[in-house]
């Protein structure tokens, strides 16, 4: 559940929230916030992949998710299986 004040969005058939805002330093990093880490069971070490949504050739989203789940979904939409795979090589 969103803490007080987070704002829940239809998009893309999913339900999604604004969590927090963060600010950009000036080399570029920025800071996710302890909970939404603690809540997303991310820790120090793990790759996310940052995936970008455009619209009329500027980005207008920009998604983080774990890098190990991005590619299960990415060969699920394939429709590769595992099994598929050990074929494969």
């Amino acid at each position: 559940m969103p803490k007080r004040g987070a704002r829940r969005v239809r998009a893309c058939g999913m339900c999604c929230s604004v969590q927090a805002l963060v600010r950009i330093d000036d080399r570029g990093q920025m800071v996710l916030p302890k909970d939404v880490r603690e809540r997303a069971g991310l820790h120090g070490g793990d790759k996310l992949a940052l995936v970008t949504l455009e619209k009329d050739e500027h980005v207008c989203c920009i998604v983080l998710t774990r890098a190990d789940d991005l590619g299960a979904t990415v060969k699920e939409m394939l429709g590769v299986s595992m099994a598929d795979e050990g074929e494969s090589e």
